[in-house]
């Protein structure tokens, strides 16, 4: 099976340098990006278990995109498989673009467990990478176990903009954290957006039900009556805890609740549930995973394609990356 090959916005062979952008089967973001120079190639290969890379490789800087969902083992394989075959090719450089870290909610030691994130990061390295670039590591720390370095980028900005742009009355509103664990997202969100944020704290009530087991209670910390309300966190997975969150805050007075996350894992009947739950008004995520939706969706999914586009064109000029971390590439073009 040959590889499909394009080239950006249709032009034509260049004469000066280029650089491959490899998309491993499993990905959610579009390519190439707006704004990408004309010598940037999107290569989508084929399973390397079905054949060779057909696309020579020798001194280039080589950007392979992977996300982590679904058969999450069969896409790490596919990764450092696809890593090792270019670095065996001769290339210049070879970058891992992963939006969403795998395993990386499984960055500590607890009780005979492994450290799985520390694990992949040294798959990576036999493999042969150089660079790795992802988005809203769930554990900053993480970028520790890497010896190469790590590009954590954010999706703030992207966020903030979707907000100010689609939400009415957004300064009429708070950003919440479901949990203390939120809270640095929660406060940097607040802050770029100009508007208080509060906490849901979670406790064990001394009550028990009927089967013995402790119930679970919730208070809010802050104020959200008549305002609209984003809880927010990294992720979404399993829902329950976003959903209590959510009936929480509609106690205390709040009109309108929006959950907020960069990366919608929704495993399970996650996503089912939220579009059922009558709580949330609107579920917004970004498209660093890729996730299939109905056509009356409740859910609304931000394009972050173009975040790492701007990243990878930075990084093979030689470019800072540091404006990406508080301004969108759309600001940069306008």
């Amino acid at each position: 099976m040959s590889p499909q090959r394009t080239r950006a916005h249709g032009a034509p062979q260049p004469s000066g340098p280029r650089f491959p952008l490899a998309q491993a089967p499993n990905h959610a973001l579009r390519g190439p990006p707006t704004g990408s120079e004309p010598g940037v190639l999107l290569a989508v290969l084929p399973l390397l278990r079905a054949g060779p890379i057909n696309e020579s490789v020798r001194g280039e800087d080589v950007y392979i995109v992977q996300t982590g969902k679904g058969a999450v083992n069969d896409h790490i394989m596919e990764l450092v498989i696809m890593i090792s075959a270019c670095k065996m090719a001769s290339s210049r450089r070879v970058t891992a673009v992963i939006p969403y870290m795998p395993y990386s909610k499984q960055s500590k030691k607890k009780r005979r467990n492994c450290v799985v994130a520390r694990l992949f990061a040294n798959m990576l390295r036999v493999a042969g990478v150089d660079h790795v670039m992802t988005m809203d590591l769930h554990h900053s720390q993480i970028q520790g176990f890497f010896s190469v370095p790590v590009d954590n980028l954010v999706a703030e900005p992207s966020i903030a903009e979707y907000i100010r742009n689609n939400v009415a009355d957004w300064r009429n509103a708070v950003v919440v954290a479901k949990n203390p664990g939120a809270t640095k997202r929660v406060t940097s969100l607040a802050d770029c957006l100009g508007i208080e944020f509060a906490l849901v704290h979670t406790f064990e009530s001394r009550a028990r039900g009927k089967d013995g087991a402790k119930k679970k209670e919730y208070a809010l910390v802050g104020d959200v009556s008549d305002k609209i309300v984003f809880i927010l966190d990294d992720h979404i997975d399993k829902c329950k805890a976003f959903i209590s969150a959510a009936h929480t805050v509609l106690k205390q007075g709040a009109t309108r609740v929006y959950i907020v996350a960069t990366h919608g894992i929704l495993s399970g009947d996650s996503l089912e549930t939220l579009e059922e739950e009558d709580a949330i008004h609107e579920v917004i995520i970004t498209n660093t995973v890729p996730i299939s939706l109905r056509p009356d969706t409740k859910v609304r999914v931000i394009d972050v394609s173009d975040t790492f586009g701007e990243a990878i064109r930075r990084t093979h000029n030689g470019e800072s990356i540091s404006y990406l971390f508080s301004h969108t590439p759309e600001e940069l073009y306008q």
